[in-house]
């Protein structure tokens, strides 16, 4: 009988490594990341359980600017739309399961270019250089709650993490406990000794190498 595997995907560090500020990725550019974990050696022998995308909901409410006085719906913000476009064809596609935390308004937040570029400070500080400052919370427990949950019921042998946050070393040393085996994705990010001591096997190729 063939061993079953489960794509793990932290949408923040994702974003991070294959989108930039003018170009961020799209559901599109996820599709192919997943086509070329599939295709990876040491996964062609498995059949593939689920794909599991953890992000966050984009950002809603309406906010007064603290210096330019305008009124922001963030639901009609281009960011908070594009968000809500990807998440909603990733939902759609075959296999891949969105598992979605929480994202919180905490209030504005200044640029810290903008303080240092003037010895007086707020006379640089300009309405483009606030912006608001978004929390997200539950990702990372969501990751950690199907990982575990997964592996006390065996719904996978081997879970395909894409990560290069050692604050899942816990999660992933449980999961090996209960006999499943962790294939880590770095994408090239340098990542803490522990990442390397608690997984099966690292994969530290970057994106166009995999």
């Amino acid at each position: 009988m063939k061993r079953s595997y489960a794509i793990m995907i932290d949408a923040g560090f994702l974003r991070a490594k294959l989108g930039t500020k003018d170009k961020p990725i799209d559901s599109e550019v996820i599709k192919l990341f997943v086509e070329k974990i599939k295709a990876r050696p040491e996964l062609n022998e498995m059949i593939l359980h689920r794909v599991y995308y953890y992000d966050a909901e984009p950002l809603t409410g309406i906010q007064k600017h603290p210096i330019s006085g305008e009124v922001i719906d963030f639901s009609e913000t281009d960011v908070s739309k594009r968000n809500k476009i990807m998440l909603d064809d990733l939902k759609k596609t075959p296999f891949f399961a969105v598992r979605l935390g929480e994202t919180n308004f905490r209030g504005w937040k200044v640029d810290p270019w903008a303080l240092k570029s003037s010895d007086t400070k707020t006379a640089s500080i300009k309405f483009t250089n606030v912006k608001p400052n978004v929390q997200q919370k539950g990702v990372d427990m969501r990751i950690a709650l199907d990982m575990s949950s997964m592996s006390l019921k065996k719904q996978a042998d081997v879970y395909a993490l894409i990560t290069g946050d050692s604050d899942f070393v816990p999660i992933i040393k449980f999961a090996r406990k209960e006999g499943r085996q962790i294939f880590l994705y770095t994408l090239g990010h340098g990542v803490k000794q522990t990442m390397y001591e608690h997984s099966d096997l690292l994969v530290a190729d970057g994106f166009d190498k995999l």
